[in-house]
This record gives C-alpha cells, sequence and structure tokens, in this order.
C-alpha cells in the first residue's frame, strides 16, 4: 500500500530561516551597504547622468528657442508681405479706378464730339432739306403758275374761240393773285 501523502498549504518551518532584511542583527550592514549604494548612485547621477541630461536639455531649450525666433521671423516677414501685398493691390484696384474713369471720360466726350457730328450733319442736312423743299415749292409754283396759264389759255379759245398769247394769259392769272 501506498503511503498516506499529506495535503496542505503550509510551508515546513525551518530553524533559523527568518527574512534576512527584518533580523534586527543585520540592521547596521544594510545601512552601511545602504548609504554606500546610495552615495555611489548619487556620485554617478550626479557627475556623469546630470551633466548629460542637462546638456541634452540646453540643446532642447536651445532648439526650440531658435525655432520660436525662426517662427517669429517667418511671422514678421510673413505680416510684412501681406502688408505690401494689400498695399499693392489697394495701388492696383486705385490704378485700375482711375483707368476706368479716364476710360469713362474718353467714352464720354467721343460720344459728345459723335453727338455734336451727328447733331451738325442733321442741321446740315436739315437746312439742304429745307432749300430743297423751298426749290421744289418755287418750281411748283412756277409750274403751277404755268399750267393755270395755260389752262387760261385752253378756257378762253374753247369758250370765245380766240387765241390768247402767253403775255396776255401771264397777266390774267396775275391778275387773279396765282
Amino acid at each position: 500500500m501506498a503511503a498516506p501523502t499529506a495535503t496542505g498549504t503550509q510551508v515546513p518551518a525551518h530553524e533559523g530561516s527568518e527574512f534576512p532584511p527584518f533580523k534586527t542583527e543585520t540592521f547596521p550592514s544594510q545601512i552601511f551597504w545602504l548609504a554606500i549604494t546610495f552615495a555611489v548612485l548619487f556620485v554617478v547621477l550626479w557627475r556623469i547622468i546630470g551633466p548629460k541630461l542637462g546638456k541634452v536639455i540646453g540643446e532642447r531649450r536651445g532648439t526650440i528657442a531658435a525655432d520660436i525666433e525662426t517662427a517669429g521671423r517667418h511671422k514678421s516677414d510673413a505680416e510684412t508681405a501681406l502688408a505690401a501685398y494689400e498695399a499693392s493691390l489697394a495701388a492696383a484696384r486705385a490704378r485700375a479706378h482711375a483707368e476706368a474713369e479716364e476710360s469713362r471720360k474718353d467714352v464720354e466726350a467721343e460720344v459728345e464730339k459723335a453727338k455734336a457730328a451727328a447733331e451738325a450733319e442733321f442741321r446740315d442736312a436739315a437746312t439742304k432739306a429745307e432749300a430743297a423743299i423751298a426749290a421744289s415749292r418755287a418750281e411748283a409754283a412756277t409750274h403751277v403758275t404755268k399750267a393755270a396759264q395755260d389752262a387760261a389759255a385752253a378756257i378762253v379759245t374753247r369758250l370765245i374761240g380766240d387765241t390768247v398769247s402767253p403775255e396776255e394769259a401771264e397777266a390774267a392769272v396775275k391778275a387773279t393773285g396765282a
């Protein structure tokens, strides 16, 4: 048969096996080695790692300061460029307005010239037309008078049978006021 087995969670106790940091007889040596370890770590951090870390932090601060300074220069350059752009834009607008005003005045002057020329041409044409109308009236009056003279001569010839001379017909038409 097999031997009985023990089941349990207890660790068998060994005589004199306390946890070493809790042993009071080793406290002075533990404090000694703690002080030496602390001193060594302090010297390593103070003399080796501290300067390297300070150097890296200083370089980083310098880089950041340089970047901020560069950004400030770029910002002022951008503001200067923006001001120059706005000034040139305003100047271009002013030139455009001036040129538009000048063009408008030129067009108005040309329109006035063309209008004056058209009015002068119209007046000349109206004067010529009035002269032509007056000439046509005078000619028509002459023709009417001539027609009245011929009609008077024809009427006399038909009614009386007598022939009338053109001078007599003209005198008769003038006497009637035609």
